[in-house]
């Protein structure tokens, strides 16, 4: 048991007087009894200002405290959590409780949640022994909850200090940079600064208080080309508190490069279908990983049948090339000198957070777990993730791609046009930034995924400029790009994020050198029938 002696906060206090109220009593009267119970709390507070064009478009501040609650019957061998069919059984009722440490009050509320969340427990593991009979034998027939040492820890962190009128007074300044580009339709630069404080206490005894402050400046622009395909770039800075974020000049010159960015995409050629070699830049490739592999390496994907299960059977196989390895490592809050957005000192479920090695030397060695145990792995690893009103499912957390095949980016680059030569291409492709991606992972359907870039450019051989294009969505399926990697890059570069999946958005990261790939595929992504306006835009003038 881990244990810090800070002061544990009233609000905990009386989570836990009411816990042990309510599990005793439904331990004595619950038919069936419950074994393990949790309260959950996600107190948030958050500022949120944007600037479009010299001007404030949205300013907010909100503060909310959203309890979840948590209640397992039946046994950890077989409870109301079991799958069936791939569906993810929904329990907790999402509540909105007194800001004020008031017992009355919170206790009112936890009180009818709980009371709610019980009877649909209940009657679900009643459901699901009753079908058991019915159902032929899972192929995975590992527990449902795995035990974990309890945790106790209170260190709640320190107070957001943000001044909305300095920072509204700067938005408005830098927004007006986006006047110089005419082709700019919308953009705007938004500011979120956010307290983020998690409280957990349950029937096993975990008391935990810990939390974070997190903030972040998005620059966007947008525009439409003369076929109608729309486009947009984008710069980010994030950190921890709003004191260091960037100073005007920096941010200034990130306004400037998404304008310019936009301006020449915007001239750029449309991209054509193509399969060839391509070098993915660090934020690239963590974004490539992330989707193809990481969401395939979760550990409950491996015990639901209804997902493709990629890589089930493949611990102690080679599934990478010999020179890569894959850590997640929640514990690092900074990579050189960056806050990673995946970090967090203990899982939604209270177990502490560690570095896990994935793959090491090419070599699946284990799976993100929560404390839903699948067949060699009984217990978590700290990877229980969820957003308030979701239900835990293993999650990714600040994504790690190491190499032993370095060079530098220029040795990069001369291999890249070395094996379009090769390979008799007319052209390599460069993946400078992305936005994101998704992918599929269920049995039915195809196991593919698509990665959504920002700025490509083509790389010719004979020594021409690297030429811009538009309008490029990476395809493909994860097994065989795979095998495509041949080399990386000597530096990583980080890819801060929002990941969606079944148990809602969680914060991410990926972290990762540039790769070198013999193929990748590409798609035009669709475009608007519409026009550019036919309008010509206001002068920029007070």
């Amino acid at each position: 048991m881990a244990t810090c002696l800070s002061a544990q906060s009233p609000l905990s206090k009386i989570l836990v007087s009411e816990l042990d109220r309510n599990f005793a009593a439904l331990k004595d009267k619950g038919d069936p009894a419950p074994y393990f119970m949790g309260y959950s709390v996600t107190d948030s507070e958050s500022n949120v200002l944007s600037a479009s064009d010299g001007a404030i478009s949205t300013q907010s501040q909100n503060r909310t405290r959203l309890l979840d609650i948590t209640v397992r019957v039946g046994s950890p061998k077989f409870d109301n959590y079991r799958r069936v069919n791939g569906q993810i059984p929904r329990f907790t009722v999402t509540s909105t409780i007194a800001l004020e440490d008031n017992p009355v009050a919170i206790r009112q509320a936890v009180w009818l949640a709980t009371d709610r969340v019980y009877r649909n427990a209940s009657q679900r593991l009643i459901q699901i022994k009753a079908d058991e009979k019915l159902r032929a034998a899972a192929t995975d027939g590992s527990d449902d909850f795995s035990e974990e040492a309890p945790q106790v820890f209170f260190q709640q962190p320190p107070a957001l200090k943000f001044n909305s009128t300095e920072w509204a007074g700067r938005l408005r300044r830098l927004s007006t940079e986006f006047t110089k580009y005419p082709g700019a339709l919308n953009s705007s630069i938004t500011l979120q600064a956010q307290r983020l404080t998690e409280t957990l206490v349950t029937s096993e005894g975990t008391r935990l208080e810990h939390g974070r402050l997190f903030s972040r400046i998005i620059i966007t622009t947008a525009g439409k080309a003369a076929d109608g395909m729309d486009l947009q770039t984008m710069e980010s800075f994030e950190t921890d508190d709003p004191s260091r974020l960037p100073k005007d000049a920096e941010i200034l010159a990130a306004v400037e490069k998404a304008g310019k960015n936009l301006q020449d995409l915007l001239r750029a050629p449309p991209s054509d279908p193509f399969v060839g070699p391509a070098i993915l830049s660090g934020r690239a490739a963590g974004v490539f990983f992330h989707e193809i592999f990481g969401h395939r390496i979760e550990g409950h994907r491996q015990k639901d049948e209804s997902e493709g299960q990629t890589f089930t059977k493949s611990v102690g196989a080679q599934i990478l090339p010999p020179f890569l390895s894959v850590v997640f490592d929640p514990t690092l809050r900074e990579f050189q000198g960056t806050m990673l957005n995946g970090s967090y000192l203990y899982d939604d479920e209270g177990v502490k957070a560690r570095r896990v090695p994935i793959v090491e030397g090419g070599v699946l060695k284990t799976f993100l777990m929560s404390r839903s145990p699948i067949d060699g792995f009984p217990n978590s690893n700290g990877h229980g993730r969820r957003q308030p009103g979701a239900e835990v499912v293993s999650r990714q957390s600040n994504l790690f791609v190491e190499s032993s095949k370095q060079v530098s980016d220029k040795e990069l680059r001369q291999m890249l046009i070395e094996e379009v030569k090769k390979q008799n291409k007319p052209y390599g492709l460069f993946f400078d930034q992305v936005t994101g991606g998704y992918t599929t992972t269920a049995r039915r359907g195809l196991q593919a995924f698509t990665v959504v870039p920002l700025v490509v450019y083509r790389v010719y051989p004979d020594g021409r400029p690297d030429e811009l294009i538009r309008g490029v969505s990476i395809v493909g399926t994860p097994l065989s790009s795979f095998g495509n990697i041949l080399a990386t890059s000597d530096k990583s570069e980080i890819f801060n994020g929002i990941c969606g999946a079944e148990s809602g958005n969680v914060p991410v990261a990926a972290i990762s050198p540039a790769l070198l790939v013999s193929s990748i595929e590409i798609q035009r992504k669709e475009r608007s029938q519409d026009q550019p306006p036919y309008l010509s835009r206001p002068e920029a003038k007070p």
